[in-house]
């Protein structure tokens, strides 16, 4: 949004009533669809796959390293991971193909396990119980809003236009 300032002239204006009233009618319409609600900033995902996957986030918060999950997206569908501005630049995925199997993962080891949870810590995760799982790194760039599209890696790519 930006915001213009005007400088006074010795021009001279004339508005009518019914100018003022339009002016003031399409200032409040515009100021309520401006306004309409808070700007959403989240962290999402969309399944762009065929099949239905499970999800699972890791994070930095100041408290240091947090894993949660279990996160079921059916395909086609979008979830919010994290409501709220983005705090962090980088967030970890780890994502399930319960349809046909296999798995979206990366180098990054943290802890998971196989019903829901949230886990403090990323160190020591068999010791504790826990499964270990790479995650794959999503550089938000230090937005405070982020999409995160999970795609079929068999699919072919959509033509461009």
């Amino acid at each position: 949004m930006s915001t213009t300032a005007a400088s006074s002239s010795s021009a001279d204006f004339f508005v009518t009533s019914s100018t003022l009233r339009r002016f003031l009618g399409c200032a409040v319409l515009g100021a309520a669809l401006l306004g309409a609600g808070p700007a959403r900033a989240d962290l999402r995902l969309c399944n762009l796959t065929a099949g239905k996957v499970g999800i699972a986030l890791g994070y930095r918060d100041p408290q240091g390293w947090v894993t949660e999950g279990w996160w079921d997206l059916t395909p086609k569908a979008c979830e919010t991971l994290l409501k709220g501005a983005l705090a962090a630049r980088f967030y970890y995925v780890f994502a399930v193909d319960y349809t046909r199997g296999g798995e979206w993962s990366g180098r990054s080891l943290m802890c998971t396990r196989d019903s829901e949870f949230t886990i403090r810590g990323v160190e020591d995760c068999l010791a504790r119980g826990y499964d270990r799982n790479g995650f794959f790194e999503v550089d938000t760039g230090e937005q405070k809003s982020w999409t995160i599209q999970l795609t079929d890696p068999n699919q072919p790519a959509a033509p461009q236009p």
